[in-house]
């Protein structure tokens, strides 16, 4: 019963990796085929540019931070 268990997990792991690597080599033939505007529209996409915009905004106001001092009391 181990056995029969051990070798349908074999197979269907081999199944798995081999049906990944055809994914992976069909999207690097994908990209080799796009142009540079499409490739460069593929790596700033609206979200990225979001996240630029908001931590730059969050550069800026750390600039302009200042930090509250404050007096210790005088022990007596």
């Amino acid at each position: 019963m181990f056995k029969i268990l051990m070798i349908t997990a074999v197979i269907i792991l081999a199944l798995g990796w081999s049906a990944y690597g055809i994914w992976v080599l069909r999207e690097r033939r994908k990209e080799k085929n796009l142009s540079d505007v499409e490739i460069q529209a593929k790596k700033s996409t609206e979200h990225l540019n979001e996240v630029r915009k908001s931590f730059d905004e969050y550069t800026k106001n750390l600039e302009k931070f200042k930090r509250k001092t404050y007096k210790r009391e005088e022990l007596q």
